[in-house]
């Protein structure tokens, strides 16, 4: 059985395609410190929220990110009760194209009160917007149980990460696949002072199926 600090630490001790998700939670990052572990090979970093929320260290984070070698891409939490075409400027105006190494990714964690056929709308609408954009479908991130309960079998069609902070990897309740598994929110690493959460891909996932497809 891994220890808990083994299992935070996967990347020391395995060949596993590893990277980190970072906002402005993390605060300030020595970069210097992060290019140089060569366990990390992405990042993906917040870029906006909702209809008008900016993370105030993405411009920071993506230009410097680049500088170190790691292959970057953005993510938006959506919030199902802000008008999509909103949310879509909100996070066009960050997520330029010519920045991204990844596709974009779409964090999904909550229903904002809606019913379930109201949430799932709302959503679909959203993902088709983003696709319509950026020319490709995004990433979706989602949790383990929040997946189990408003969207199995619904997602066929998208490339998945999921978060799932135990030692044995995720399985959903339509036993699709998983692309990356978000394993730690309590991660460490050289450069971040506290907390970092880590994933990995699964499987024979490798990270060009993520690629952004410059148009």
């Amino acid at each position: 059985m891994l220890s808990m600090n083994a299992q935070v630490e996967c990347e020391d001790t395995c060949s596993h395609i590893h990277g980190i998700d970072l906002s402005h939670y993390q605060g300030n990052v020595f970069w210097e410190a992060i290019g140089d572990n060569s366990k990390m090979a992405y990042v993906y970093l917040k870029a906006t929220e909702g209809g008008d929320r900016v993370d105030d260290k993405y411009k920071e984070n993506i230009e410097i990110a680049h500088r170190y070698g790691l292959k970057v891409g953005s993510y938006h939490f959506y919030r199902p009760r802000i008008a999509q075409e909103t949310q879509l400027a909100n996070f066009m105006a960050q997520c330029r194209p010519g920045d991204q190494d990844l596709i974009p990714m779409i964090d999904i964690e909550t229903r904002s009160g809606l019913s379930q056929e109201a949430f799932t709308d709302s959503l679909f609408k959203f993902l088709d917007l983003i696709e319509e954009a950026y020319k490709q479908k995004p990433l979706i991130y989602v949790g383990t149980n929040f997946y189990n309960n408003n969207l199995q079998n619904k997602l066929n069609d998208y490339k998945i990460m999921v978060a799932q902070y135990t030692q044995r990897e995720p399985v959903l309740s339509d036993n699709r696949d998983i692309t990356i598994w978000q394993y730690t929110g309590k991660g460490h690493i050289n450069g971040i002072t506290g907390y970092v959460d880590k994933s990995r891909f699964l499987g024979k996932h490798r990270l060009r199926e993520i690629r952004f497809r410059h148009r």
